[in-house]
């Protein structure tokens, strides 16, 4: 007896590898036969070139590098992402504290009522964005005059959109945050007769490190090219890095398939700059040495022990290298710190008010809305001025971004002269958004490595070998246990599902396939992209025939469709993998959107092939997950809920 379609199912359609009713799960015989290459492949027209022979061991089970912290710039693009209904998933955080279930005490003291007597209501109502720390902004009964804050008369203040009410010179605030304590201390030299060299404009300095003992490498940069189109909606680029010197951590880590390197990029000199000029910071100061006292804390480690530091540094370095200027929404400790320093009294009222619990509703919008730096905030407020040391002391800690390889990087390398050259190689997507002046906003990272390779292509329209600019990517060998690297296995079939930069890991995952004479035939891709012409990247450099092997799906040329329209297309190829012992389908791409998409189409699958409901298909998804079947990751890291202070 057929079980009744759940809410939101998507019937699979009756295709030539569709059968939705069948729930025999037999592998496809419709496939062409593959012969993976006898000699080296060769990955990329202007990369590394593939060798047979392995130059050392790899272990998946190595272990983690610490997590990071979650970088609001990473998740620009997920949020332009076309919603998919989902069932059984985490709901998505609003972007709007308009849409709170409440947006003033009355109303939430309405439905908790008296908070000894409810308080467990508050579970089921509290949507997490602050709006039950709120208290109602009024008029003081005692004062004769009401004197109404003056707006400050610019754009970057206008750009924030703050929703002020009845605020007022004379409001009361309550709870207003504590002036936040200063960890930082800029010092002068106590010894000058050893001479300082920084690095600040090729490399972090040597404090600045990974997962000690082992410190940032300098990789050089081999080449960049732009995978993308004139017109295409997004950038990218690819780009070959040296690791040949890269120093030895242990004798069983090393770059593996699926792998992932980390990325310290610097803040652009441009906004380190124009912090500088907002602060007043005299220019013979920004690059004279001087001593950093923290009284605990890792910073400006990345994942040091937590200990006092006393080093010799430059107030360039701070900012370009340890402290994230742009990432990160504002918090109150910034706002209190800020109105303690401002001279103006209705720029100081502002900012207590948006660190005070009457302010929380204009505090959270600011916080979901559109992405802030601390220079704009300093545009919008500009009679507040404190001193450097004590704003790095509430800034965060600038983060290193990480990159999925795109390559097998153990067979991967260049001949130079008699030697081989070990080349890793990576795809990386420009995050681009529009700031307050209406210019582009680029995240750090992407920004840093677009700034990189626009040096690379300029060099070479004039003719420059690019390997004599000697550029530098900061980099380190982290993440090469993630599921992508830990679930990859050379025997049995598999499905690799992944759309923009997101197919970029796969193409390492076919490219070692072609190593095997028996499992050469036992992979399928599924690309999405927005407009094959102009997005599709790395087409023509996979190392065999694309059409036996690839599909693309094109969500605004073609047939308008996504991944997981393809997926439930081969609806007898995903229930084949989901049921064989040793399939496995990956799929990588953005959480919100195509992530949550390809998995509402497997659900859809599953209820089809399998009969059966939306519960028991979520289950035996789940079980799948657990057994290492079916492998999802997001190519951002994870957003968590952010604290209010």
């Amino acid at each position: 007896m057929a079980h009744l379609h759940p809410k939101g199912h998507t019937c699979c359609p009756e295709t030539a590898t569709s059968h939705p009713h069948d729930p025999i799960p037999v592998e496809p015989k419709n496939i062409h036969r593959i012969e993976p290459p006898s000699i080296a492949t060769e990955q990329s027209s202007n990369s590394s070139a593939s060798s047979l022979h392995y130059t050392s061991s790899s272990n998946p089970e190595s272990p983690l590098t610490p997590a990071t912290e979650p970088q609001v710039d990473d998740l620009l693009e997920e949020l332009k992402d076309e919603g998919v209904i989902a069932i059984g998933l985490a709901p998505v955080r609003e972007r709007r504290s308009s849409q709170h279930v409440s947006s003033d005490p009355k109303s939430i003291k309405t439905i908790l009522g008296e908070a000894k007597a409810n308080s467990r209501l508050i579970d089921k109502v509290c949507c997490g964005k602050g709006c039950c720390k709120l208290e109602a902004l009024e008029l003081d009964p005692k004062s004769k005059d009401h004197l109404p804050v003056v707006l400050p008369d610019n754009d970057a203040f206008q750009s924030l959109q703050l929703k002020l009410g009845v605020l007022s010179l004379d409001s009361k605030l309550t709870k207003t945050l504590d002036l936040p304590h200063q960890n930082v201390f800029l010092l002068p030299l106590s010894d000058t007769s050893t001479p300082f060299r920084s690095t600040v404009r090729q490399h972090p300095p040597r404090f600045v490190t990974p997962h000690p003992p082992y410190e940032v490498f300098s990789a050089k940069l081999h080449h960049a090219r732009e995978l993308t189109k004139p017109g295409a909606e997004k950038r990218t680029y690819h780009f070959d890095l040296d690791v040949t010197e890269y120093p030895e951590e242990s004798g069983i880590v090393d770059f593996v398939v699926g792998g992932a390197i980390g990325v310290c990029a610097p803040n652009s000199d441009e906004i380190v700059d124009e912090l500088f000029d907002l602060l007043g910071v005299l220019k013979f100061a920004r690059d004279k040495p001087v001593t950093l006292k923290t009284n605990g804390g890792r910073w400006p480690t990345i994942w040091g022990d937590e200990m006092p530091r006393k080093l010799t540094t430059t107030r360039r370095e701070l900012l370009t290298w340890c402290s994230d200027l742009q990432s990160y929404p504002p918090t109150k400790p910034l706002f209190r710190l800020l109105a303690e320093y401002a001279s103006a009294p209705n720029e100081k009222k502002i900012l207590l008010y948006l660190s005070s619990a009457q302010g929380q509703s204009a505090f959270c919008d600011l916080r979901a809305g559109p992405h802030l730096t601390i220079t704009q905030i300093l545009h919008a407020f500009p009679s507040a001025r404190p001193p450097l040391s004590h704003l790095i002391s509430v800034l965060s800690t600038l983060m290193p971004r990480f990159y999925s390889l795109s390559q097998d990087p153990l067979i991967s390398c260049r001949k130079d002269g008699s030697q081989c050259r070990r080349i890793i190689e990576m795809a990386v997507t420009v995050h681009e958004t529009l700031n307050w002046r209406g210019g582009p906003r680029k995240g750090v990272g992407s920004g840093f490595l677009e700034r990189t390779a626009h040096k690379v292509l300029a060099a070479t329209e004039q003719g420059i070998d690019p390997s004599t600019l000697d550029l530098r990517v900061p980099m380190f060998r982290g993440l090469m246990a993630n599921p992508l690297a830990r679930e990859f296995c050379m025997d049995g079939p598999m499905m690799l599902v992944g759309s923009g930069v997101g197919i970029a890991p796969f193409r390492g995952f076919v490219h070692r396939r072609l190593m095997s004479q028996n499992q050469a035939n036992k992979v399928w891709v599924v690309q999405g992209v927005r407009d094959s012409l102009l997005d599709e990247i790395y087409s023509g450099d996979w190392g065999v025939e694309e059409k036996r092997i690839k599909t693309i799906v094109q969500s605004r040329g073609g047939k308008h469709e996504y991944v997981q329209d393809a997926v439930r297309y081969q609806a007898d190829l995903v229930w084949f993998l989901l049921n064989a012992l040793d399939g496995r389908i990956f799929v990588c791409g953005s959480a919100k959107g195509m992530g949550e998409g390809v998995e509402r189409a497997i659900l859809d699958v599953i209820i089809d092939k399998g009969n059966l409901n939306g519960d028991e298909a979520a289950a035996f998804l789940e079980g799948k997950k657990k057994e290492g079947v079916y492998i999802a990751v997001s190519l951002r890291v994870k957003y968590e809920s952010i604290k209010d202070e």
